[in-house]
C-alpha cells in the first residue's frame, strides 16, 4: 500500500502544482494562501510516468538532487480524517473548496471566547495574530496515507496507558517544571513535523557527506550523515533520534532511531516509546515543490505501523522572491524569552496548594 501510494503521490504531485502555479494565491477564501495540491495513489492497473522531471531537477555540484532552501509545508489539511468525510479519500472540487474556507475560517474563531469557559478562554490567549491564514488543503481528506481509513492505528495497551497517563498528568497542577511538556518548556516539539499551527517552516544545507533541516519550530537542527554510517549504540537515547541518511535514486531516505521515551509528535495528542522507528522520503519533484513522505513504526504505542505524507514549496515561491537583495527566510524562534505560561502555570499551583492547606488547617 505505501509503495502504490508513493508512486501515485508523487505523479499527481508534479502534475497538480505544475498546472496550478500560474494561479497559487486562493481567492475564494477570506485572504490568498497557497495552493497546494495532493491526490491519492493511482487505481490498480494504472501506469504512472515516474515522480519528476530528471533533466531539469536541481542537482548540486556533486550530482545529488538538491534539496536546499527554506521549505513551507503550510496545508491545512489535517494528519487524520475527520468524522465528516466518513470514507471519502478524496474531495471533489466543490467539497474542497468549501473545505478550505472552513480551514481557514477557523483561525478567524480564535477570537471568539463566547460560551467557552474560563479554560479555553485563557487557551486562547494564542488568538489570530499568532496564526497564519492556514495554507490550502490537499485533495486528499488526511495526510495520512495508510491505513486506507485515514485514521491512526489502535493504540496498544501500552500505548493507552502512557495516553490516559499523559492526560491525568496534564489536569494535576505541576509540582515543578518537569511536570510540564517537552513543548510548553521550549524544548523540543519532536519528529516527524507535521503541518500545523504556526512555525511551518524548515531549513536544508547538505554538503556530500551530511544533511542538516533545521526546523523553526523550536529552533532545533537534525545533522543527518549520510553513507551507510551505523546507528549509534541502542544505549543513547536522543529526543530528535539518531538519523542516518541514504540516497535511493534521487530521493534521500532517512532512518531514525534511538528516541527518548515519551517522544511528541505534533497532531498526536499522546506520547509514544523509545522503541519509536522513523523512515523519511524526501523527493524534489521541481525547482518549487518538495514532497515528504513518513512511516512511523512504534509497536510500544501502535498496534501497526501508519504512513503519512505531504507536500512543501519553497519559501521564496509562495512570497514572490520579494528581490535580489531580500531572501526570504525563517525567524528566530525565541520561546523562552518571554515565556510566561509556564511561570503562571507553576505560580497558579502554589496558590491552590496554599489555598488547600489554609482550608484544611481551618476545620
Amino acid at each position: 500500500m505505501a509503495e502504490k501510494a508513493r508512486s501515485g503521490t508523487l505523479e499527481y504531485l508534479v502534475r497538480d502544482v505544475r498546472s496550478h502555479m500560474k494561479s497559487r494565491f486562493f481567492t475564494a477564501a477570506p485572504a490568498a494562501v497557497v495552493m497546494f495540491v495532493l491526490v491519492p495513489a493511482l487505481s490498480a492497473g494504472q501506469g504512472h510516468t515516474g515522480s519528476a522531471d530528471r533533466s531539469t531537477m536541481p542537482r548540486t555540484e556533486w550530482g545529488a538532487p538538491d534539496l536546499q532552501g527554506v521549505w513551507n509545508n503550510n496545508t491545512s489539511t489535517p494528519l487524520e480524517r475527520p468524522d465528516e468525510f466518513a470514507d471519502k479519500e478524496v474531495l471533489t472540487e466543490e467539497e474542497l473548496s468549501a473545505f478550505a474556507v472552513e480551514r481557514q475560517a477557523s483561525r478567524e474563531d480564535r477570537d471568539s471566547r463566547e460560551g467557552r469557559g474560563t479554560e479555553a478562554d485563557v487557551s486562547r490567549a494564542y488568538n489570530a495574530h499568532w496564526y497564519p491564514v492556514p495554507g490550502e488543503p490537499i485533495e486528499r481528506t488526511s495526510l495520512i496515507l495508510d491505513p486506507v481509513d485515514g485514521r491512526l492505528p489502535a493504540l496498544t495497551a501500552q500505548g493507552q496507558k502512557r495516553f490516559d497517563d499523559r492526560t491525568a498528568a496534564r489536569r494535576r497542577a505541576p509540582v515543578g517544571p518537569e511536570d510540564r511538556n517537552f513543548w510548553e518548556r521550549c524544548i523540543s516539539r519532536g519528529v516527524p513535523r507535521p503541518p500545523g499551527g504556526y512555525n511551518n517552516h524548515f531549513q536544508i544545507v547538505q554538503t556530500p557527506e551530511h544533511v542538516v533541516i533545521l526546523l523553526e519550530m523550536v529552533h532545533e537542527a537534525r545533522i543527518i550523515p549520510l553513507g551507510g554510517r551505523s546507528h549509534i549504540g541502542s544505549e543513547i537515547r536522543q529526543r530528535l533520534g539518531d538519523s542516518r541518511g541514504h540516497w535511493e535514486g534521487d530521493t534521500l531516505v532517512v532512518d531514525t532511531t534511538n528516541f527518548i521515551d515519551d517522544t511528541e509528535i505534533r497532531s498526536f495528542r499522546g506520547r509514544l516509546g523509545g522503541a519509536l522507528h522513523l523512515v523519511e522520503r524526501f523527493t524534489r519533484l521541481d525547482a518549487q515543490t518538495l514532497a515528504y513522505e513518513v512511516t512511523v513504526e512504534d509497536p510500544t504505542t501502535f498496534t501497526r505501523a501508519w504512513t503519512a505524507a505531504w507536500p512543501a514549496t519553497t519559501l521564496a515561491s509562495d512570497v514572490g522572491g520579494i528581490d535580489q537583495v531580500q531572501v526570504p527566510e525563517m525567524f528566530e524562534y525565541a520561546c523562552h524569552e518571554g515565556n510566561y505560561g509556564l511561570v503562571g502555570q507553576l505560580a497558579g499551583a502554589r496558590v491552590e496548594e496554599s489555598s488547600a492547606a489554609s482550608r484544611t488547617q481551618s476545620r
